[in-house]
C-alpha cells in the first residue's frame, strides 16, 4: 500500500505541475499575442497616418471594414471617402504628427479601442520635440497645448481574418477645454 500511496503521490504531483506549467505557457502566449495585436493595431494607426500625409483616400480605406461608419453625422464609406477628399483639399500637403494610441483589448481579442490625438500641420512645419513624447501622450498633449488643429480618433477595431480592420471612427476636435463630439 506504501508503493501504491508513493506513486499516486508523484502522479499528483506530476499532474499539478504539469498543469501549472501549462497555465503558464498559456498565460505568456496570451500576453504574447495581446503584445503582438497591440503592435499590429498601433501600425494600422501609424499606417494610417502616413496614408493621409500622402493624400491615399484608398489607402486609408483600406484599413477599414466594409461596414465602416464615422462619426460625427453616421457616415459610412462613401461619405468618408468624400470627407477625406475635402480635407485634403483644404489642408494640402500636410503632416500627421501622433504620440502612441492608447488601445484596449476585448477578452477575446477580437476587439479593440483605440484613441489617438492627432495634429494636422503644414507639411514644411517641424516639431522634433513632439517626436521625443511620443511613448508619452499626455507630454505630447501638454506640448502642443492649443496652438495648433489639434484632434483625437477614438477607434473602433475588429480582427477580421488575422487583420486589424477599423469599423467605428469618432473624430473629436479639442476645443481649448478638452475634446468634444
Amino acid at each position: 500500500m506504501k508503493l501504491h500511496s508513493f506513486k499516486y503521490a508523484i502522479n499528483r504531483k506530476w499532474a499539478v505541475w504539469s498543469v501549472l506549467f501549462a497555465l503558464g505557457v498559456c498565460a505568456v502566449c496570451v500576453s504574447c499575442s495581446e503584445q503582438d495585436d497591440a503592435e499590429a493595431i498601433q501600425a494600422v494607426v501609424d499606417k494610417g497616418a502616413g496614408l493621409a500625409e500622402k493624400h491615399d483616400i484608398g489607402g486609408i480605406l483600406e484599413l477599414a471594414s466594409r461596414d465602416l461608419q464615422a462619426m460625427p453625422g453616421d457616415l459610412d464609406r462613401r461619405a468618408v471617402k468624400g470627407v477625406l477628399w475635402r480635407a485634403f483639399k483644404y489642408y494640402g500637403p500636410l503632416k500627421v504628427l501622433h504620440p502612441r494610441a492608447d488601445i484596449e483589448m476585448d477578452e477575446h481579442m477580437n476587439q479593440a479601442s483605440a484613441q489617438v490625438p492627432f495634429l494636422i500641420v503644414k507639411r514644411e512645419q517641424t516639431y522634433p520635440e513632439l517626436e521625443k513624447l511620443y511613448d508619452h501622450p499626455l507630454a505630447w498633449l501638454q506640448e502642443v497645448g492649443e496652438n495648433a488643429d489639434l484632434y483625437r480618433l477614438k477607434l473602433n477595431l475588429i480582427n477580421h481574418k488575422g487583420q486589424w480592420l477599423v469599423n467605428r471612427v469618432l473624430l473629436e476636435q479639442f476645443t481649448g477645454l478638452g475634446f468634444r463630439q
